[in-house]
């Protein structure tokens, strides 16, 4: 096939609108795109469309052996049938060898088809460089399907931006705005940049950049992120980050390169080509010339033919095209479940992994500390501290209120209206909690160490308890202690099953959160073993130690931040949540653009369903043109047959590549 330029994602998104509205809807100008769009695509056919068309009335002429289509009208005929297919492949031959690239496809085809006219074969050279363009239109059919896959991530980029400037609302290129200023979204607009919300709410649909279908739910100070629609209400945004540095810029850039990124097998496939066509030039050449030695009745036209066959056969269309083609599938059809690999030599590694490690906040958990239980001391009544849970937590909420730490966040959040009374006189005693006046009465929020230095007696049945524990005394009389814990994500247990269905046979968890918590969670969700109290060195240290075992292919999910030693040092680095994350899309090799922990199975399920693929159309092409070559070299295969293992190998080895892009993944 003609050989391919580089795919340049920034090339697809042409489609430029300049109406006012700002939800994809250009009015009366996509009449005309569409229109534009007609034109070019016949104008892409016509040239097969003539010469088929020209074709088929030459052999019916040749058929019923009509008296005037006889010998130079003949060739003229079938000369004009040639030209809108021959041409276009003769002027990319001769421009390869001007730029030094002698043995192409290109040289191929045109040496095979020319000869054919050269010993009289007319219809069989049309039919062989017509096949030949017919793939080619596969070909740029096949492309555009995968483009349009990722075409999505591209149409988030936002036109305008609509900013508040001395009192007035003007509309600039995102580009155009700096960090600080205060930009205005209205419904069904995209979020043009990066930032932070000033509104007291949003409704925001983020199915473009991460692939989650479910409005998300933003609250003030809260971050937004830029290709986000605004779903409810006109909403105030402060830019904390210019165009060229947001999340959806740098997630492009990333799409934009990973075709750039070649798996090991795709750029063998190139090598060998480039050393292939040459090889099989000359292997013609001597099939053609040195028979005459070794053959009694040597018949020159008969053994040029058979080389001319040999060339088409040969042509390595079918890899050269297919196997980029596959790859890039892939990385479409991961793009559009809001997976981005950093390169096609990523989907090949993802295949190989068999020890996962993983951290836990962020990762398999939410990362958000929730109250869990509320606990009233059971002898209340009895140490004259009788309190209600209403009276409790209200003692509780109104110290944590003059804390930041984000236990005293989750407790807060407790009630939304927060404590019915003041806390006084508060002070932070480190390490140990906080004690207060609270309605006229003394009270302690900590840990048992500030209950012991206090000398109140703490209750054993609390020794057990590995979530974090906030104790509680009024008036120097334990009262209760509130349990606060992070919550497993949805589906985080059917999320390890399915990884290990795709062949990890080893699972480990590696955190920073004391080791009680960690092995509890790890308990929960059935992993081989977990570590907890480590540090990010210490992390490094142990997925080091399980890339040390013999045949251990390691992949690590974290969250992209704390954990990027170990994302960058892991075979595969999978960073969760990565959209929010710079770190993660620095780090990383491939990013999870939502924090579901079962995307990192379907990212496994799709660079296996990808080398599947790719090593079919390997086999196909190998296999069939090693049958039809022989044949060929004996005489017992004819050009049209040469076409198929030509064409032919390559149009299944497209449409088998094609169906990456259509399989569901869930």
């Amino acid at each position: 096939m003609i050989k391919k330029k580089k795919i340049n994602l920034r090339d697809i998104n042409n489609h430029e609108h300049s109406g006012e509205t700002s939800d994809g809807d250009c009015g009366s100008c996509c009449g005309n795109h569409e229109s534009e769009k007609s034109s070019k695509v016949l104008a892409q056919y016509l040239p097969a469309i003539i010469s088929f068309v020209l074709l088929l009335g030459g052999i019916a002429l040749d058929v019923f052996n009509v008296p005037f289509f006889t010998d130079w009208v003949r060739v003229v005929w079938y000369g004009i049938a040639y030209i809108p297919v021959g041409f276009p492949v003769m002027k990319q031959g001769w421009k390869s060898i001007v730029n030094g690239d002698f043995f192409t496809e290109f040289l191929l085809m045109s040496i095979a088809t020319i000869g054919a006219f050269a010993i009289g074969e007319y219809p069989e050279g049309v039919a062989v460089m017509l096949f030949y363009a017919v793939g080619e239109l596969f070909q740029h059919s096949a492309v555009t399907k995968a483009k349009g896959n990722i075409k999505a991530l591209l149409d988030v980029r936002p036109k305008s931006a609509t900013v508040l400037r001395n009192g007035d609302v003007v509309s600039v290129a995102p580009e155009a705005v700096k960090i600080g200023e205060r930009i205005q979204v209205r419904v069904g607009e995209k979020v043009p940049l990066d930032g932070k919300l000033l509104s007291a709410k949003a409704s925001l649909n983020t199915a473009a950049i991460s692939g989650e279908s479910k409005p998300s739910t933003i609250a003030q100070g809260e971050k937004v992120f830029a290709g986000s629609i605004n779903l409810d209400g006109v909403i105030e945004v402060e830019v904390t980050k210019e165009f060229k540095d947001s999340s959806i810029a740098r997630i492009l850039d990333m799409v934009q390169n990973a075709t750039a990124r070649k798996s090991k097998t795709e750029l063998f496939i190139r090598k060998f080509a480039r050393i292939y066509t040459p090889i099989v030039v000359f292997l013609a050449i001597g099939l053609t010339l040195l028979p005459y030695f070794f053959v009694e009745e040597y018949v020159f036209r008969d053994w040029l033919y058979r080389a001319l066959i040999f060339l088409v056969i040969s042509c390595p269309c079918a890899l050269v095209i297919s196997i980029p083609l596959g790859y890039f599938g892939g990385l479409g059809a991961a793009s559009r479940n809001g997976i981005l690999f950093k390169g096609a030599s990523f989907l090949d590694t993802i295949t190989k992994i068999n020890t996962l490690a993983m951290d836990k906040t962020g990762t398999v958990t939410k990362g958000v500390f929730k109250i869990k239980k509320i606990i009233l001391h059971a002898n209340s009544e009895e140490s004259g501290a009788s309190l209600s849970e209403k009276d409790f937590m209200d003692y509780l909420m109104a110290i944590e209120a003059q804390s930041t730490h984000p236990i005293a966040k989750a407790i807060l959040e407790y009630k939304e209206e927060g404590a019915s009374s003041k806390a006084k006189d508060v002070f932070e005693i480190a390490g140990k909690g906080l004690a207060g006046t609270v309605a006229g009465k003394s009270v302690l929020v900590g840990n048992k160490a500030l209950m012991v230095a206090n000398g109140i007696t703490v209750p054993k049945e609390m020794e057990a308890i590995v979530e974090s524990i906030v104790m509680v005394a009024v008036d120097r009389k334990f009262s209760g202690y509130v349990i606060i814990s992070d919550e497993l994500k949805d589906g985080a247990e059917a999320a390890i099953e399915s990884i290990r269905k795709t062949g990890v046979s080893k699972i480990v968890m590696l955190s920073g959160d004391k080791d009680a918590i960690t092995q509890k969670v790890a308990k929960e969700l059935h992993v081989d073993w977990a570590k907890g109290g480590l540090l990010p060195e210490d992390k490094l240290n142990e997925v080091e130690k399980l890339k040390d075992i013999s045949g251990a292919k390691v992949a690590f999910i974290g969250d992209g931040i704390n954990d990027a030693p170990v994302l960058a040092a892991s075979d595969v680095g999978i960073a969760m949540g990565g959209l929010g994350s710079d770190v993660a899309i620095e780090t990383a090799d491939v990013i999870i653009q939502t924090d579901q922990p079962e995307k990192v199975a379907q990212a496994i399920r799709i660079g296996k369903s990808t080398r599947k693929i790719v090593w079919q159309n390997i086999a196909l092409a190998f296999g069939v043109k090693a049958l039809v070559m022989i044949l060929g070299a004996g005489g017992m295969a004819t050009m049209w047959e040469a076409v198929f293992a030509d064409v032919g190998v390559a149009l299944l080895a497209i449409l088998n590549a094609v169906r990456l892009q259509n399989m569901k993944w869930d």
